[in-house]
C-alpha cells in the first residue's frame, strides 16, 4: 500500500470487483485481505483489491504447459 493509494468503502469495493457487499465483508472477516480501520469504518486500498485479483487469475492452459517445460 502506498500512500497515494485511495481508500475505498466496501460498497466501492464491491462494485469495483463486481461482487456483493457481503462477500467484501467476509474477506475482511476472515482476514482474507488487507484493510484500513478507521474507528468504526473500514477503507480498503485500491493495490489491495489489484493484489487479490491478480493471486486469483488463473493462467490459461498454454501458459500452464509452458510453465511445466523450462525446466533445467
Amino acid at each position: 500500500m502506498t500512500t497515494t493509494d485511495t481508500l475505498l468503502t466496501v460498497e466501492q469495493a464491491a462494485e469495483r470487483l463486481g461482487t456483493g457487499v457481503r462477500f467484501i465483508r467476509r474477506l475482511i472477516q476472515e482476514r482474507r485481505i488487507r484493510y484500513v480501520k478507521l474507528g468504526k469504518p473500514v477503507r480498503i486500498p485500491e493495490s489491495v483489491l489489484a493484489e487479490y485479483v491478480a493471486e486469483r487469475t488463473v493462467p490459461t492452459l498454454r501458459e500452464a504447459r509452458s510453465s511445466f517445460r523450462k525446466v533445467a
